[in-house]
């Protein structure tokens, strides 16, 4: 079979070809190359969050991998049959851990028989889903597709200490089927958490003062959650908006020399944004929808305008299944994104 080559260094130039590359081929058995791995980025090549990514889809696919090491630019990657089971992989640093599953999940949810897959990492880190997102967000949007999977927090990892674990367990389908997602519906909660990590719990506090100065809570929808068996220091604002058809999340990271109440304020502006933009799918679960719906039964959702990692992503898929995605501005309806059926 014909190996898909592809430029790391297109688009957005960051991990998302890697990840997006080793979903598509263990699922439909294609092999690929990339060059120019990371090519966009300040450190370019694999780190340690693409390589346990890369080795943990050789080992659910039996593969044969070329340049799975540390910096590598270059990727080759030939999937064998895609094996249910239990696995487990560490990045063994504060490198996404939820990002490493993504990278696995597709295959495991059309596999033959349950799997369960620990991933040990960061689960709260900057420029990656947070494991918040992941399961109250994404996966529940999943199983509306047909596999479900059950996902655990079983220790928050912050950067850069790491040490977070997550576990979730998997009930696969036969297919992905279609989704549309056009409607939010009407709201039917809100609520804000300070996610602590051998910090003070003033810091949560004020954090949450300024989520509310910004977005109504009563004081029973925000609380302040001290991380059990801290790693290291960290902090996470998790603002979570349900509504009848769907779960949005946003996250913002306490870092040094960042106030509390702009950590707060952040969370606050993104999730006062997306209700202001009246379509059920943010920036961030765009990206996340488009592969399983792509290996499906396709479908179409309404969002903001798509952002170079959606962009990205609706390349790669398209060099693997030549399924156009199409991307519409609707103006004050936002955008639509309509996926073809494989």
């Amino acid at each position: 079979m014909a190996f898909v080559e592809l430029d790391g260094s297109a688009g957005e130039g960051g991990g998302q070809v890697v990840r997006s590359a080793l979903a598509l081929s263990l699922v439909t058995g294609t092999p690929f190359r990339i060059v120019n791995v990371r090519a966009g980025r300040a450190r370019p090549g694999l780190l340690r969050q693409h390589l346990t990514a890369v080795k943990a889809a050789a080992e659910v696919g039996q593969a044969r991998v070329e340049g799975a090491e540390l910096g590598s630019r270059e990727l080759a990657f030939a999937p064998g049959r895609v094996k249910a089971g239990d696995y487990r992989f560490s990045v063994g640093t504060a490198g996404s851990a939820t990002l490493v599953f993504q990278a696995i999940f597709p295959a495991l949810a059309l596999a033959r028989g349950r799997s369960t897959v620990v991933v040990e990492g960061g689960t709260h880190a900057p420029m990656a889903p947070p494991f918040d997102f992941l399961a109250r967000a994404y996966l529940p949007l999943v199983a509306r597709m047909g596999p479900r999977a059950e996902a655990r927090l079983d220790r928050a990892g912050f950067y850069p200490a790491g040490g977070g674990r997550l576990s979730v367990e998997v009930e696969p389908a036969e297919t992905f089927g279609r989704l549309d997602l056009l409607e939010r519906g009407p709201e039917v909660s809100r609520r804000a958490t300070a996610l602590l990590s051998l910090l003070d719990r003033a810091i949560g506090e004020r954090e949450l003062k300024a989520v509310r100065r910004l977005l109504p809570m009563a004081e029973d929808q925000v609380r302040v959650e001290q991380v059990a068996q801290p790693a290291g220091p960290g902090n996470a604002l998790v603002v979570e908006v349900a509504c009848e058809q769907v779960t949005e999340v946003f996250t913002a990271f306490g870092e040094r020399g960042v106030s509390a109440e702009a950590v707060g304020a952040q969370a606050a502006r993104e999730a006062l944004d997306w209700l202001a933009a009246d379509v059920p799918v943010g920036a961030h679960l765009a990206d996340q929808l488009l592969l399983p719906m792509a290996l499906g039964g396709g479908g179409s959702f309404r969002t903001v305008a798509p952002t170079l990692h959606t962009r990205t992503h609706a390349e790669v898929i398209k060099a693997f299944l030549g399924t156009e995605i199409g991307l519409a501005d609707e103006g004050q309806r936002g955008w639509r994104v309509m996926v073809p059926a494989r």
